[in-house]
């Protein structure tokens, strides 16, 4: 039987993490995952002393340094995947703005037609931007796949001894924590450690940018950034533990909730993911 996997809502404010592992009957020492952290990886206080309990930082961003330090071939490669990740999220939010702004337009304008009818411009329109997120998904999961064919980061000396010394830390906890972060740092570390098997031992707690991480795909949103009315984003892959499931975490902060029409569509987009 696989494991349970729960997402949990933000945790600065309401921590949750010790009632579900509780809930859950996990004993033992709690591993987490605060790679989306970065420099802050490891400040853990505050969660050991919510969970009373050991908790056990695997340090994959630090660790993940040190081994992309003993082998630049590697840390190039990979600064080449970020590059070419980074170009084509530009190429995607250019065509996406255009597509987008279609739809809300046609949605506004639209608001006293008839509901058949609106509905189904929008749905048409929709069409448009599923075509292209999932041609977007395409093209960045082809480019970390093509990274893992040819710098084969899981046959590197340096990579080898960290996964096995993570796998040797876990085997003395009893459940793994992901905490949030930056999300594109958090997914790109778990990628390159090929983690996704150390997910499947144990029950898995998540949440904010861990929760997304573990969705089909990773998805951005924020309706009103600095720039101005913002659109959702596919970002990549996700790691595929809880599919059928987009994670919006910190939805109330950075959703207009109250513009029904707005959550409307961004629905529909997402559909049939709830």
């Amino acid at each position: 039987m696989t494991p349970p996997v729960v997402l949990l809502g933000p945790q600065r404010h309401c921590p949750t993490v010790r009632t579900t592992l509780d809930e859950l009957g996990a004993d033992g020492p709690l591993a987490v995952i605060s790679a989306g952290w970065e420099e802050r990886e490891g400040e853990i206080d505050e969660l050991e002393e919510h969970v009373r309990r050991p908790v056990r930082d695997l340090r994959l961003w630090h660790r993940t340094e040190e081994a992309l330090d003993a082998d630049p071939e590697l840390r190039e490669a990979g600064r080449g995947l970020e590059d070419r990740l980074r170009a084509l999220q530009s190429l995607y939010r250019l065509r996406l703005r255009h597509a987008m702004d279609t739809v809300h337009e046609l949605a506004e304008g639209l608001a006293d037609a008839p509901d058949e009818d609106r509905d189904a411009e929008i749905e048409h329109a929709l069409g448009v931007v599923h075509t292209l997120d999932q041609h977007h998904e395409a093209r960045t999961g082809d480019a970390v796949a093509s990274f893992l064919e040819t710098a084969r980061p899981l046959e590197r000396e340096a990579l080898a001894a960290l996964r096995e010394a993570v796998a040797g830390e876990l085997e003395e906890c009893g459940a793994l924590a992901i905490a949030g972060g930056h999300v594109a740092v958090l997914m790109g570390r778990l990628q390159l450690c090929a983690a996704r098997e150390w997910l499947t031992q144990r029950p898995v707690v998540a949440w904010s940018a861990g929760a997304m991480v573990l969705t089909d795909q990773v998805v951005l949103f924020h309706d009103s950034p600095p720039q101005g009315r913002g659109h959702a984003e596919v970002l990549l892959p996700g790691l595929g533990l809880c599919p059928g499931l987009v994670a919006l975490p910190h939805a109330r902060r950075r959703l207009l909730l109250h513009d029904a029409l707005r959550v409307s569509v961004l629905a529909r987009r997402l559909a049939p993911a709830p």
